[in-house]
């Protein structure tokens, strides 16, 4: 048995949270996935593994072994990069998961500034307004508007979101212009299915007061540049972020309202595993988004 690789295959099976996640990402078959852990439970003389039809976690002991065997590990690589001259150097596939309106409005420019100042690593990104699993996807990475997900999960914040409530002329010409947020509960007001809040919008006012009023409508979608779109048919009004909303306000096809109220700031954060060792792509691309969005 080659102890080094053992532990290193019983890392991606923890990492993974299975045998068949693992044996993909290693490009080696599940049963000799699970072959090499037997060997080194075997070895150790210890379970370092729950196994079920269902899941696969770490023992107590193997929990305390994983945190041993990744500290380790990332110090070895780390110490025959240094002796080959390349020390953290940013490079290889990193997978990641964004939301879909941010990522071709904002990150586009960014991704494409970060793969010229870093040209070994290669982007593989997943679309996607939903909180995305990082077991189940294989991320290293994921950029999170408003909710973070796990707990078990660092969080970078990268940026701020304003949002806006807007609607098209013509709706406003048929319905009138809404002055106070109480008013939206005579509108129809498009719900973005993925918001923290759901239909209950908060507000707080130019004399600092807060208010939250609870909306209705006949569209509700887990997609905001929908949701922009159908505002700009004239169906209704949207409270979607700034940077989705802007190009139809510069057009004209929505107006903003309610401008002096403003809704709660989102977050924008990058968000990985709890890892003691990050990798050097993962580190860089967190860095550059955050000197990016400093910088504009």
């Amino acid at each position: 048995m080659d102890r080094i690789e053992a532990m290193r295959v019983f890392c991606e099976v923890v990492d993974a949270g299975g045998f068949a996640a693992a044996a993909t990402r290693m490009g080696l078959s599940t049963s000799a996935i699970s072959r090499q852990v037997a060997q080194l439970e075997a070895h150790l003389n210890v379970r370092l593994l729950n196994r079920t039809t269902r899941k696969v976690s770490p023992t107590d002991a193997g929990q305390a072994y994983f945190d041993r065997c990744v500290q380790w590990l990332a110090e070895m690589d780390e110490t025959e990069a240094v002796m080959a001259g390349e020390a953290r150097r940013p490079s290889g596939r990193l997978r990641l998961s964004a939301p879909i309106a941010f990522s071709v409005h904002r990150l586009a420019p960014a991704f494409a500034a970060f793969l010229q100042r870093y040209p070994e690593v290669t982007l593989d990104v997943a679309l996607s307004d939903n909180v995305a699993d990082f077991i189940d996807e294989g991320l290293d990475l994921a950029i999170r508007i408003g909710r973070l997900g796990s707990e078990n999960l660092v969080a970078r914040r990268i940026d701020s979101a304003r949002l806006m409530l807007a609607a098209s002329p013509a709706y406003l010409a048929a319905r009138g212009t809404p002055m106070h947020p109480e008013a939206l509960a005579d509108h129809d007001c498009f719900v973005y299915s993925y918001a923290a809040s759901g239909s209950l919008w908060q507000f707080q006012g130019p004399g600092g007061e807060s208010i939250a009023v609870r909306v209705s409508g006949a569209v509700r979608a887990n997609n905001g540049i929908l949701l922009a779109e159908m505002a700009s048919c004239g169906r209704g009004i949207v409270q979607v972020p700034d940077f989705l909303v802007q190009p139809l306000l510069d057009s004209g096809r929505l107006v903003a309202v309610l401008t002096d109220w403003e809704p709660p700031p989102l977050a924008i954060h990058a968000v990985y595993p709890t890892r003691r060792h990050l990798s050097a792509k993962v580190q860089a691309l967190v860095g550059f988004l955050t000197e990016w969005f400093a910088a504009r």
